[in-house]
């Protein structure tokens, strides 16, 4: 069995345990016509981390996660899980060689929908994958006890599905996916049939397994409090595409970061036409540092505060602030300046008189000029 419980987190390394290349996913309707699922995605997940891939329903995400571990086949591309590339190892039939069949043991799978037997008790629901990799009848049921205890069910075993609430059989998912001792997790919407209540603590369940057995967590949610509970990096699809993707802190310093502005959204409009109004990301020792009150105590200004929002992501304090400046651009170049130079990421909404930055696109309304962390 895995390592017991402790209390540090998991190392993340720079070695990648899920790599997609140029991986692409064509339907093809029997009429003829082709809907393309997946369009040249690029996907990298690093040793020990829990990775959250976010979109709106029809973005990609159960397609891409399934052909993680082939249960998809992809049109092209590559998909390599810890050093082997599934993709030739999948033949040309349309079921499953020997060789695929190995590797998928070394992937665990998380349903959004539980896909437990009502007919076995929860022992036997575990100890199912169990059966198929050959082990005795007594290795089955003390591993799938041993799993059961690591995901807080040991008094729940005799029981059925029907006697369990919906936490509770997603826990035995769980339990069902580690039984293969698995380098990787894949999470399919693992918690969006739960309440909030009982999606924290299947999070926090998954956090925990991430940091005692090591396990490298793929997940795909349309939830932003999701990336903010567990995720150490995420990226976003839109259309079949990976638009934006990074570690949590990376993407809160870029400015202009739209995974940014969705987990902690601020608003607030100018209070006149002189203003400036300015979006400012605090994460690090910066979150905990009186930084706007010190820049209205240096350069004299009046300061006012249109919108906050300030959460713990990854065991880190992170925040966002709308501030509104008095006066034009210009006025402020120094104190946006200073903000800058505190280690802010700093982005400008609306900046009367200031000139249109290089490349911006204007994905924000109003969005002159951006500025990021130095």
């Amino acid at each position: 069995m895995p390592a017991p419980p402790c209390a540090a987190r998991s190392k993340v390394t720079d070695i990648p345990v899920i790599t997609t290349q140029d991986l692409t996913k064509v339907y093809r309707s029997r009429d003829g016509r082709e809907t393309t699922a997946l369009d040249g995605v690029g996907l990298h997940v690093r040793e020990g981390e829990v990775y959250g891939v976010l979109g709106r329903s029809g973005a990609g995400k159960s397609t891409l996660i399934r052909c993680v571990n082939l249960l998809e086949r992809p049109t092209s591309g590559t998909v390599t899980v810890d050093g082997r590339d599934l993709t030739a190892l999948a033949g040309r039939g349309p079921r499953a060689g020997a060789e695929l069949r190995r590797a998928r043991t070394r992937i665990g799978m998380v349903f959004q929908h539980f896909n437990l037997l009502s007919s076995r008790t929860v022992r036997a629901n575990v100890e199912l994958p169990l059966e198929i990799l050959g082990l005795t009848r007594r290795e089955r049921e003390r591993k799938a006890l041993e799993l059961l205890d690591l995901v807080g069910l040991a008094d729940k075993a005799r029981s059925y599905p029907a006697q369990l609430s919906g936490g509770q059989k997603q826990r035995v998912g769980i339990a069902r996916a580690l039984a293969g001792d698995p380098k990787v997790l894949l999470s399919d919407e693992a918690t969006s049939a739960l309440d909030p209540g009982t999606t924290r603590s299947v999070l926090q369940l998954l956090r925990d397994l991430n940091r005692q057995l090591g396990l490298t967590i793929l997940l795909i949610t349309h939830e932003m409090e999701v990336v903010k509970a567990v995720c150490d990096s995420a990226a976003l699809m839109r259309e079949g595409r990976i638009t934006e993707s990074g570690t949590v802190p990376e993407l809160l310093a870029t400015p202009g970061s739209e995974l940014a502005r969705e987990l902690f959204p601020v608003a607030g409009q100018a209070s006149g036409e002189n203003r400036t109004v300015v979006d400012v990301t605090f994460h690090g020792e910066t979150a905990t540092e009186p930084v706007i009150s010190r820049l209205a105590r240096t350069y004299n200004v009046d300061i006012a505060v249109l919108g906050a929002a300030m959460d713990t992501v990854a065991g880190r304090q992170v925040g966002r602030m709308r501030i509104e400046l008095p006066g034009p651009f210009e006025e402020n170049v120094v104190p946006i300046g200073y903000l800058r130079e505190q280690g802010l990421g700093i982005e400008i909404v609306r900046a009367p008189g200031a000139p249109e930055a290089e490349g911006t696109s204007g994905t924000a309304a109003g969005l002159l000029v951006r500025g990021g962390a130095r």
